[in-house]
C-alpha cells in the first residue's frame, strides 16, 4: 500500500509516508506485554468500583439483610462520617493484590493457552471449549495462590476502623502476632474452590464471543467496545457461578474480627445457611455484584 501511494503522491517525500507492516508480520506480545497490560487494567479496574466492592464485603460478613437502599445508605453514612477517601478504604491493599494478581493471571493464561494447544494439537488456532475453560481456571488459581495474603488483608481493611489496622503493614504484624501466621491463609480452600469456576467460566466466555465474533464478522479482533460488552458478560456469569463460595471467603477471612467461629468450608456454608437462608446469606450482595464485577472484568479483559 505504500508503493501504490508513492506512485500516486511522487511529490510527497519518502520519509513522509508511513506504512502499515504486514498483517502476518505483527508484533507478537511477550510475556512482560501481558504482565505490564494485566497490572495496569487490574488496577484501573479496582480502583473505579472499589467503593461498592468494600460495601459489599461488609454485607457479607454480616448478618444484616442486604438491600439497595441499606447499600446506599451505609456509602452515605461511611462518607459523613469518615470523608470521601474512607470509602476506599482497604484499596491500598487492594492495589498491592491486584497488580501482581492480575499480571500474573494474564501472563499465565497465555502461556496456559500455548501449552494446552501445543498438547491437544490446537498450536496456533483457536482452543476447543474444555481446553479453554481449563487454561482460564489454571490461570486463576496460580494467580490466587501466589497473592492470597493480601486479599485477607483486604478484607480485614473494608470491615475494621482505622484505629484497628492503620496500613498493611500493621494488618500483616497483628495478625500474624495475636492469631498466628495460618490466619494470612484462612479461607484459601473456599478462594481456590471458587477461582476455578470464576477464571473458568470467565476466559471460556469470553474467549468463545471472541470466536464467534471473528466466524461472523471476518475481523480477527473486535473493537474496544465490543471486547468491554464481552467481558463484562463473561464477568456476569463467572462470578454468579461462584458468588456462595467468595460469602463462605469473606467470612472465614473476617472471623478473627466479627467473633464468629468458622470451621470447614462445608460448616461455613452450613451456618449461613442455617442463620440467613440460602438465597439471603450465599447470594447477599450478588445485585451489588452485577453492577461492579462487569465493570471490573469488562476492564480488564479489553485490554
Amino acid at each position: 500500500m505504500a508503493h501504490t501511494v508513492q506512485d500516486h503522491q511522487m511529490a510527497q517525500p519518502q520519509a513522509a509516508v508511513l506504512s502499515l507492516p504486514p498483517s502476518g508480520q505483527a508484533k507478537r506480545w511477550t510475556v512482560l506485554d501481558s504482565l505490564l497490560c494485566g497490572a495496569l487494567a487490574g488496577a484501573v479496574a479496582k480502583t473505579v468500583i472499589a467503593p461498592l466492592d468494600r460495601t459489599k464485603i461488609i454485607f457479607q460478613v454480616s448478618s444484616q439483610r442486604f438491600s439497595a437502599k441499606e447499600a446506599f445508605r451505609l456509602l452515605y453514612c461511611t462518607y459523613m462520617k469518615d470523608g470521601f477517601l474512607s470509602l476506599w478504604r482497604g484499596n491500598s491493599a487492594t492495589m498491592v493484590r491486584v497488580i501482581p494478581y492480575a499480571a500474573i493471571q494474564f501472563c499465565s493464561h497465555d502461556q496456559y493457552k500455548r501449552i494446552l494447544g501445543g498438547y491437544y494439537g490446537f498450536q496456533g488456532k483457536a482452543l476447543t471449549p474444555f481446553p479453554r475453560f481449563l487454561a482460564g481456571s489454571l490461570a486463576g488459581t496460580t494467580a490466587a495462590m501466589l497473592t492470597y495474603p493480601l486479599d485477607m488483608v483486604r478484607a480485614r481493611m473494608a470491615v475494621t476502623p482505622r484505629q484497628m489496622y492503620s496500613n498493611i503493614m500493621h494488618v500483616f504484624v497483628r495478625i500474624t502476632q495475636e492469631e498466628g501466621i495460618k490466619t494470612l491463609y484462612r479461607g484459601f480452600c473456599p478462594t481456590i474452590l471458587g477461582v476455578i469456576p470464576y477464571s473458568g467460566i470467565t476466559f471460556f466466555t469470553y474467549e468463545t464471543l471472541k470466536k464467534l465474533h471473528a466466524e461472523r464478522t471476518r475481523r480477527s479482533q473486535p473493537y474496544s467496545y465490543e471486547r468491554l460488552a464481552f467481558g463484562a458478560c463473561a464477568g456476569l456469569l463467572g462470578q454468579s457461578a461462584s458468588y456462595p463460595l467468595d460469602v463462605v471467603r469473606r467470612r472465614m477471612q473476617t472471623a478473627g474480627v466479627t467473633g464468629q467461629q468458622y470451621g470447614s468450608v462445608l460448616n461455613t456454608m452450613k451456618a449461613i445457611v442455617v442463620q440467613e437462608g440460602v438465597v439471603r446469606g450465599l447470594y447477599k450482595g450478588l445485585s451489588m455484584n452485577w453492577i461492579k464485577g462487569p465493570i471490573a472484568v469488562g476492564g480488564l479483559l479489553q485490554l
